[in-house]
């Protein structure tokens, strides 16, 4: 796991904790990283969110947010659209 994946996944984490979401960032055995993210409301409401470059262009990597299924969620500079994306899909009904 690498600063940049790291710094990303941590800044996700402070702006998940800011929508009262549980979050934090795991680290397997492997070194793969992700932010687990629980909805306290709704415990079995959760998701486990990667970071990692989509393609390299031009050696430059656009880093992304990817959902636990593969599908690409959000650009890594914006954090907080994606700690929005995530809120909005593990919001329990009510809330």
């Amino acid at each position: 796991m690498g600063e940049e994946d790291f710094g990303h996944l941590e800044r996700l984490v402070s702006e998940l904790d800011a929508r009262g979401l549980l979050a934090r960032v795991v680290k397997t055995h492997s070194g793969r990283a992700f932010v687990r993210v629980i909805n306290p409301n709704a415990t079995s409401l959760a998701e486990n969110v990667t970071c990692r470059p989509h393609t390299p262009v031009k050696d430059h990597r656009d880093w992304y947010y990817w959902w636990s299924w593969g599908e690409r969620m959000h650009h890594a500079d914006d954090p907080a659209g994606a700690a929005t994306k995530v809120a909005r899909v593990l919001a329990a009904v009510g809330e």
